[in-house]
């Protein structure tokens, strides 16, 4: 195939899968906690250390991944601490780092905003052997903590009282779920972008629910859509030559809305059935006089019960 004959395309595609995988498995866990936009701020954040690394001339990624791990435990504190002044830290933090990362490019020797551009919006050909490493080791993080601890995580997301009460390390998971993301979005930032990298974290996941009811389901369909959405859009993207984030953002949103046009019907049968079930139960309780309904075991349970870690 002609698109594995040139180097930085073969660099771009193992990217690309490492991305695909990481994004959406740290992206499941922010879904649950109601923090689908975290990504986005801390891609914000992300930019000064894009920023410092071509100032200080060494590695964008491995700098930005510093800052960002900065900037992800400092919205988590503010997050945990913060009260009516929270937004307004949690903004002059996203926009600061915005601003710190154009100011601090356009210091640098070599440093412009065509350079920033890339990191943006995500560039194929930019993408280094030494980047390749770098996303990889990280990605192998990623992979490690998203996998190795699924159930204290999903806890955590789910309900941090219950996970409390368990006896879980709260403060911890909720500072690893944070790190985990921060280093998932200097992953991505090669090939999606900054700007992009929180489409893709949620998206797939979004996707992915629609039409499975189980967390261990919908985190391997999650990985499953993003690995397959971003080898095609990087495709599409060298054989078209368009944008490669913008292509496997849109691919990811239109996997959404075929699986939600898919699920109408099954949702509807699956309701059907439900209240099919329901007046079967009451017909037969009602027609034996003095016989007390069986408890079905579902009053009072919580509702991850039914979730399959």
């Amino acid at each position: 195939m002609e698109i594995l004959q040139t180097a930085f395309m073969q660099r771009a595609l193992i990217a690309a899968v490492l991305v695909g995988i990481t994004a959406p498995a740290v992206g499941i866990y922010l879904v649950q906690r109601r923090q689908a936009l975290m990504g986005d701020g801390i891609g914000h954040v992300a930019m000064t250390g894009v920023g410092l690394g071509f100032l200080l001339s060494a590695s964008p990624v491995w700098i930005a991944t510093l800052v960002s791990v900065a900037g992800a435990i400092t919205m988590e504190l503010i997050r945990a601490y913060g009260r009516t002044r929270g937004d307004i830290a949690l903004a002059m933090l996203f926009y600061g780092g915005m601003a710190g990362g154009v100011l601090l490019i356009n210091l640098a020797p070599n440093g412009s905003n065509a350079n920033l551009s890339s990191y943006l919006f995500g560039s194929l050909s930019t993408v280094s052997p030494s980047d390749v490493t770098a996303i990889s080791l990280l990605a192998a993080f990623v992979v490690l903590v998203t996998v190795g601890l699924r159930r204290q995580l999903f806890a955590v997301s789910q309900d941090e009282e219950f996970a409390r009460v368990t006896g879980l390390p709260v403060r911890t998971l909720n500072l690893l779920i944070a790190v985990t993301a921060a280093v998932t979005v200097t992953v991505a930032m090669r090939v999606v972008g900054l700007l992009l990298v929180s489409a893709l974290m949620v998206v797939p996941v979004a996707a992915a629910q629609q039409i499975t009811r189980s967390f261990a389901v919908t985190f391997v369909l999650a990985v499953v859509i993003g690995t397959a959405v971003t080898l095609a859009g990087t495709a599409t993207s060298y054989y078209q030559d368009v944008p490669p984030g913008a292509t496997i953002v849109l691919l990811a949103i239109g996997v959404f809305v075929v699986l939600t046009v898919l699920a109408t019907p099954l949702a509807r049968r699956r309701a059907g059935a439900l209240r099919t079930a329901e007046a079967a139960g009451r017909s037969v309780t009602t027609a034996v006089p003095g016989v007390t309904p069986v408890q079905d075991g579902t009053a009072g349970r919580r509702p991850t019960d039914d979730l399959t870690v």
